[in-house]
């Protein structure tokens, strides 16, 4: 696919220099010796793992955490020589590759823990493990230590690390969990069982707690430019992605008609443009009649339902709009705080959605390097 190709109706810009800077920044932040993992997971947030991936180990990333053992090996594929932690379940038919790869799975039960020491038996290989505790987010962990233990020591697992991660809910409750993670560790020492890798933290974790960096922080949401806004230095992060697609048509719409799927009329006759992209793309009919897109430099108002590959645009207001312009759905103007805000969404959710059909056209220095998409595999 050319570039052109790409353009043509509806695409993803990567601006590989912003996700630089952002891992840079987020490393410049860590302590010394303090490991800066990025997160890839959800196929880079939706940028492209591979790439993503490339461009973060050309920026000095030598650690990477996915959430699935399918994304662990595609990752390996590009990076053979990173550090790749699965966060999430590894299957049992998946282990021995992920084993024989020397990716470091997580183990949570003493039923993963079963599996993954079965696994490392039949390839003859050791298996990297993470021990995942459950300080009080209620997703994933052990919350028995001797049942960690008891997983510990079954043969062939080989334990790397020992993780949890912040629910994020209050500074009252992110303090107990903390406290919490010392506390299981001391336990596990107390039999034992010390790890070189140990981390809490995550994008958020990282501009709050500072002091809680053990070996190594997690930053998935910060690389893509989404940080929290109460940090002082938030201005320092840069947009990663913009949304964009093309107008299809420009018409006159009368007063009393409907746009769309919609059935409440219009009040007064106005020009609607119809663009090439709808939900399926990832813009969420949450933002019908609520969002705003950017065309020739003025924000236009969503109309009413966004359709699965199309929708429409209120453009009463802009001069001279045709067939084949650009509009910024994200990004180029439209901030995702403001994006997520219109729908209710979560602000993660809202570029990790946007569709698989959809190409990635990746930049840097303002100039074209590269394109993926879906439909060349």
């Amino acid at each position: 696919m050319n570039v052109q190709w790409a353009m043509s109706r509806t695409w993803m810009e990567v601006d590989l220099d912003a996700l630089k800077h952002n891992y840079l920044l987020a490393a410049s932040l860590c302590k010394e010796n303090v490991d800066c993992v990025c997160v890839l997971k959800a196929n880079a947030y939706g940028l492209g793992l591979k790439t993503a991936g490339r461009c973060l180990w050309d920026a000095g990333c030598t650690s990477f955490a996915v959430a699935s053992a399918d994304e662990a090996l595609a990752l390996y594929e590009a990076l053979p020589d990173a550090d790749i932690l699965i966060l999430g379940m590894t299957g049992e038919a998946q282990m021995e590759k992920v084993i024989r790869k020397g990716i470091m799975m997580t183990c949570g039960t003493v039923e993963d823990a079963k599996l993954i020491s079965a696994a490392a038996q039949k390839s003859g290989i050791p298996a990297r493990v993470q021990i995942k505790i459950d300080t009080g987010l209620h997703r994933l962990g052990f919350t028995d230590m001797e049942k960690a233990a008891q997983a510990l020591t079954l043969p062939g697992m080989e334990a790397e690390g020992l993780y949890s991660h912040l629910a994020l809910r209050s500074h009252e409750q992110s303090v107990e969990q903390y406290e919490t993670f010392l506390h299981m560790e001391e336990e596990l020492k107390q039999q034992g069982f010390t790890f070189k890798r140990r981390h809490l933290l995550d994008s958020i974790g990282l501009v709050r707690y500072l002091d809680w960096q053990m070996t190594g922080v997690r930053v998935g949401a910060f690389l893509y430019g989404n940080c929290t806004p109460s940090w002082e230095r938030f201005s320092e992060t840069k947009e990663t992605v913009r949304f964009c697609t093309r107008v299809t048509r420009v018409d006159r719409v009368k007063a009393g008609e409907g746009i769309g799927y919609d059935e409440e009329p219009i009040p007064e006759e106005i020009t609607v443009a119809t663009l090439a992209a709808g939900y399926i793309d990832g813009y969420s009919r949450l933002l019908s009649g609520k969002g705003e897109v950017i065309i020739r430099g003025k924000r236009c108002k969503v109309l009413g339902l966004v359709c699965m590959d199309q929708m429409m645009v209120d453009v009463s207001h802009v001069e001279g709009v045709q067939q084949g312009d650009v509009a910024y759905l994200l990004g180029g103007g439209v901030t995702l705080r403001e994006y997520a805000a219109w729908g209710e969404l979560n602000r993660n959710e809202c570029l990790a959605v946007i569709g698989s059909r959809v190409p990635r056209v990746y930049m840097e220095k303002g100039c074209v390097v590269g394109v993926s998409d879906v439909f060349q595999g």
